[in-house]
């Protein structure tokens, strides 16, 4: 049996259990789940992580006989991860979690960004740069000028290959105020660059409750929430009582004195009376997408 065939098989199977999955995960040519949970199509790289693709074209190659093993083997050899000497770039991760590595890039000087985003980029992947000023943004754009930048989120974002949307249903993103955009918005673009189909709903904090209330059918109408607030934290237990979904709360350094950067937040929303609701760390408007994603594709 060939590569393409075996593939394919799996790809048939996978179809037969995708009832109540969007129209991309059950229509088209041979599907396949990859590791994450994500829907994979192996007849064209279009819609397939590029390690993967590359690995199944790989292995094909050898069974041709048009690749030696000796040159296989060579080119396995940064499968795991390529040493820079400065960092260690994860090639592997796109095949075991679905999802390539993401560059942290506060802390990161403009050219160790470059050079990172290179290999990745030769490599086929597409790139997620988060934590970036718009300065730091600029340079490495005159790099890539494909590359946008999404100055709300401070991240900048490279794809080489179009993302293909999978998933149950819509991400929604919900802030308490504009303060929290920030973190909003990191979470938001986060969530799209992994696939999701993305919805958001700024400033509807407690203070005022009826613009919560306002829009409780398109709360209701998302598959995963995640709810983004600072200084007491409370709209996450709101929304979790009005919803029978994830809801994912992302405490956020806004507020004043008490609010100990964030720390009043956090404190609250672990102690949310709110059946469901689950807490990331402060600010980690990311952390809080990769959930959203892992719990949309499954």
């Amino acid at each position: 049996m060939t590569i393409s065939a075996w593939a394919a098989g799996v790809g048939r199977r996978t179809r037969s259990h995708s009832r109540g999955r969007s129209t991309a995960a059950r229509a088209g040519p041979p599907l396949f789940k990859g590791p994450g949970g994500g829907v994979v199509c192996l007849d064209g790289a279009r819609s397939v992580p590029m390690a993967m693709r590359q690995l199944v074209d790989l292995l094909e190659g050898v069974q041709r006989g048009s690749v030696r093993v000796e040159d296989a083997v060579e080119r396995l050899k940064t499968l795991p991860f390529e040493d820079l000497g400065f960092a260690k770039i994860d090639h592997h991760r796109t095949l075991r979690t679905g999802f390539p590595e993401v560059i942290f890039g506060e802390g990161k000087p403009a050219h160790r960004i470059i050079e990172i985003a290179s290999r990745m980029v030769a490599r086929g992947d597409n790139v997620l740069v988060t934590r970036v000023d718009a300065e730091k943004a600029g340079q490495v754009a005159a790099a890539f000028p494909e590359a946008t930048y999404c100055q709300d989120a401070r991240v900048l974002r490279l794809c080489v290959t179009e993302v293909p949307t999978v998933g149950r249903g819509p991400v929604l993103v919900v802030s308490a105020g504009t303060s929290d955009v920030t973190v909003a918005e990191e979470a938001a673009v986060t969530a799209e660059f992994m696939g999701n189909p993305v919805e958001r709903l700024y400033d509807v904090g407690v203070a005022g409750i009826h613009r919560v209330l306002e829009n409780t059918e398109q709360l209701r109408g998302a598959t995963v929430l995640i709810v983004v607030a600072g200084m007491e934290g409370a709209l996450p237990s709101v929304v979790g009582g009005l919803v029978e979904r994830p809801v994912i709360a992302v405490p956020t350094s806004v507020g004043y004195g008490a609010s100990l950067g964030g720390l009043a937040a956090l404190l609250g929303m672990l102690n949310s009376c709110a059946a469901g609701v689950t807490v990331v760390n402060i600010d980690n408007g990311f952390g809080a997408a990769v959930a959203a994603t892992l719990i949309n594709r499954i």
